[in-house]
């Protein structure tokens, strides 16, 4: 499976705090049946001040200890980016790390926050789309709004994003309401891709086995795969060597 969410790289958030608990998340990952990931550090201004040469380096470093450790995870680097109008600036410097590309266009992860859907939201979305950009909603059935009353889910599906559900969501690791949500996105063919956003072993580990198993008991097995394997890998594929696939 592909997961294109996670915070691996040792250091530089809210993720693994060192190379020891990089390497512990990338076994568990493997374990939970995950051969390529894309990993996803926060940009976050103010809070988790990364920027594309500050995550290349460490997932370099990253990238090199899984070889030496002989843990069989093909990696690459992108970014979770808070929605503000810094995306713009990042876009004028080309400093934007994009997840991959879908149709020929660079897909951009991009994170609301927890409490709400902020004002402007919209106008960014149209912005990144009139730019050629296609974002995606990091986990929109955790968003406090959509949680709320999920028309909001609609609303913003509707402005022509991709959603990313997270494993954990649906497994219940967030929560019944969280839980309940990420069905109902699924449900309503609204899910594009599902990923771990893992972040420790203890309470946000990698869960995609399960999560995949769930979703192929609920819906489908060949929704299990389109969500957990092919669209994640046409998103991510021009990162890796297709002998590795």
């Amino acid at each position: 499976m592909i997961d294109l969410h996670c915070h691996y790289l040792p250091g530089i958030d809210d993720g693994a705090a060192n190379l020891a608990a990089s390497l512990d998340l990338a076994r568990a990952a493997v374990d939970s049946g995950i051969t390529h990931t894309v990993c996803t550090p926060h940009i976050h201004f103010g809070y988790f001040d990364n920027n594309i040469d500050i995550i290349k380096s460490t997932h370099e470093l990253f990238a090199a200890a899984l070889v030496r450790e002989g843990i069989p995870l093909h990696t690459y680097f992108a970014a979770e980016i808070r929605i503000t109008p810094e995306i713009v600036k990042l876009k004028q410097q080309g400093a934007l790390p994009y997840l991959g590309y879908l149709n020929d266009k660079p897909v951009l992860l991009v994170e609301l926050p927890h409490s709400h859907i902020p004002p402007g939201t919209e106008q960014l979305i149209h912005w990144l789309k009139a730019n050629d950009i296609i974002p995606m909603i990091a986990h929109p059935e955790r968003n406090r709004d959509i949680l709320a009353n999920n028309s909001k889910a609609v609303w913003l599906k509707g402005k022509g994003v991709l959603f990313q559900v997270t494993a954990g969501a649906i497994t219940g690791t967030f929560g019944e309401r969280v839980q309940q949500c990420a069905n109902y996105i699924i449900n309503e063919g609204y899910a594009d891709i599902i990923a771990t956003d893992a972040h420790n072993l203890h309470k946000r580990p990698p869960e995609m086995k399960q999560a995949f198993e769930l979703v192929a008991g609920n819906f489908s097995e060949a929704l299990a795969t389109t969500l957990c394997v092919e669209t994640p890998w046409n998103i991510a594929s021009c990162w890796f060597d297709t002998a590795t696939s």
